[in-house]
């Protein structure tokens, strides 16, 4: 039975031209039984040539979405993809940050993190954070929307000599009401975070890892800052927060990547480990189970 399509041609320095990627290819039957179609993706050498495909064999991405319900399809989609600005404003903020933290080549000042808090993890997260709802994301808009907001007023509180926060809560010299304001605060964001964290459970391992990690480090940081057995903010528990907020930033720059690298700019796809009971793990292992029962069918014919 011949093709209905040509294989493909080789140039004059042995380059595969490229295949049109909604193609499909028919084989001889085996047996009388046809082989399944395939839909051949191939670069041609030109990878910024490719568009979008949508529901091709090349999925984009589930971790850059930002979406942990079921899967949608970017066929259709008449919006670029907001979130990988969101994470990687949030992943940049969060690991200048987590490194003062740590205490990183003995920087223990959080000034300079003020900037990135106002501009990058602030004010641009909090506008993808708006995009999201224009693409229909509801938990992409709360979880960017309320972390811009976060750094912003996480700003507010550390901008020296703007709001005077730190002075006014500072009584005779005792810092007690501004480490337990704080910790109050941190207590509050790891409050949130579980909220997200929950509705992470049947998305991806790498998005439930970020917002996993990220929730420790909120957790750990808001009791360093309550529980003071010697007066000061719990150096240890300190660090531990600001290593676990390095991983969340490593985790969200990689989400990011992953809704980043398409067909249309990357040789593959970043895997992201979806659930085997979230709604993707489950259509995937299904069509793996047809198409392991076919191939059993056919080999038995």
């Amino acid at each position: 039975m011949a093709t209905n399509n040509q294989h493909n041609a080789m140039n004059g320095n042995g380059v595969e031209k490229e295949l049109n990627s909604t193609t499909s290819f028919d084989h001889a039957p085996v047996n009388g039984h046809p082989t399944k179609q395939r839909k051949p993706y191939d670069y041609g050498g030109n990878p910024p040539a490719h568009v979008n495909t949508g529901d091709s064999i090349r999925l984009p991405a589930f971790g850059g979405e930002f979406q942990p319900g079921a899967y949608k399809s970017t066929a259709d989609r008449k919006f670029a993809n907001p979130a990988p600005l969101g994470l990687c404003a949030f992943a940049l903020t969060t690991f200048v940050l987590s490194l003062i933290n740590l205490g990183a080549r003995g920087v223990t000042g959080p000034n300079l993190v003020v900037a990135a808090a106002y501009g990058y993890g602030g004010l641009v997260q909090l506008l993808a954070g708006m995009w999201e709802m224009a693409v229909g994301n509801t938990f992409g808009a709360t979880a960017l929307s309320s972390y811009g907001g976060f750094w912003i007023s996480f700003a507010i509180i550390l901008t020296p000599g703007g709001f005077n926060i730190v002075s006014s809560l500072t009584v005779k010299g005792s810092e007690v009401a501004f480490l337990d304001s704080f910790g109050f605060f941190l207590m509050g964001w790891f409050i949130f975070t579980t909220l997200l964290l929950i509705c992470t459970l049947r998305s991806t391992v790498a998005f439930f890892s970020l917002f996993f990690t990220l929730d420790m480090a909120f957790l750990l940081l808001a009791i360093g800052y309550l529980h003071r057995p010697t007066g000061a903010p719990q150096a240890s528990l300190i660090k531990a927060g600001g290593a676990f907020g390095i991983i969340a930033a490593f985790l969200a720059w990689y989400n990011a990547l992953a809704g980043i690298a398409d067909a249309s700019n990357s040789f593959f796809v970043i895997p992201v480990a979806h659930f085997p009971w979230s709604d993707k793990g489950r259509a995937d292992r299904m069509k793996s189970l047809e198409e392991n029962g076919n191939d059993r069918g056919l080999a038995q014919a």
